[in-house]
């Protein structure tokens, strides 16, 4: 089936209208509905999985880290753990299925929506969705103990400013790969070590000085650290440099799954 360029479309007003990005969200809503349980499910249990294991299996060895019990300290990691699950992985297999065999992208494109709108409203949406999600290990960990503050109202949009982030990474690596095989380099050579560098599970002080030093440049690391943060009111100045880490990272991979996109449907 060939696709629409942009030439052939009905002329553009400006960059990222609204009515073309509440079409397109919109459209994902409605569709959410037939599925949600099953998505729900797959990005709420696993993380919550983690939380219990790690919670109670190391928690029955180490009963505090960090200044932490181990059963605080995991339930505030895991709450990033759950946003990347819900975000990245979502956006790379649900991204590749639409535009290579569903071929819905090419059925909205052919509408007045370009693909830098197409892009930013399905980030959105995923990101929205990661936000929520992310919520769901806290629940737990407040139920296994963990004491509720004012600050977790802040989880949701932290939750939503990384979402964005993974959101976009996972749309790109969907642009860029020409089989779901290669999706398996990504997870295992990119995703896995910021997932272990991230401080979830446990603190990087005795790691290499070097990976404490990339660790500040991983984005899941700095969601880690403001959602715990956030969750023991210990938000400080220096959080502000965590929030520019994870904006920057979304601005930059947003342009880049634009760009990786834009090629693959127009080629």
């Amino acid at each position: 089936m060939a696709t629409t360029t942009p030439e052939a479309r009905v002329p553009r007003l400006g960059r990222l209208e609204r009515s073309a990005l509440t079409g397109v969200l919109v459209r994902e809503v409605v569709n959410f509905s037939s599925y949600w349980k099953s998505t729900t499910f797959s990005s709420t249990v696993e993380p919550t999985i983690y939380l219990i294991a790690f919670g109670f299996g190391f928690g029955s060895l180490v009963s505090t880290i960090g200044g932490y019990d181990y059963v605080d300290f995991v339930g505030t990691g895991t709450v990033a753990t759950a946003v990347l699950f819900s975000s990245a992985f979502p956006a790379m297999f649900g991204t590749f299925v639409k535009y290579q065999f569903q071929r819905t992208y090419d059925a909205i494109l052919a509408a007045p929506v370009d693909t830098e709108e197409l892009v930013t409203a399905e980030a959105l949406w995923i990101a929205t969705r990661a936000g929520v999600y992310g919520c769901v290990p806290m629940l737990v960990a407040i139920a296994f103990g963990l004491d509720p503050a004012w600050g977790m109202l802040l989880v949701p949009f932290i939750g939503w400013i990384a979402g964005f982030g993974w959101a976009c990474f996972g749309i790109s690596i969907a642009g860029y790969s020409k089989s779901f095989e290669n999706f398996n380099y990504v997870i295992s050579a990119v995703l896995t070590p910021l997932f272990l560098l991230a401080g979830s599970f446990f603190p990087l002080d005795g790691f290499p000085e070097w990976a404490q030093v990339l660790a500040a440049f991983n984005p899941l690391y700095q969601c880690v650290q403001l959602i715990r943060a956030a969750v023991f009111g210990l938000l400080g100045w220096d959080d502000l440099f965590r929030v520019s880490v994870l904006v920057g990272f979304g601005l930059l991979v947003w342009r880049i799954a634009i760009r990786a996109m834009t090629k693959k449907l127009i080629d």
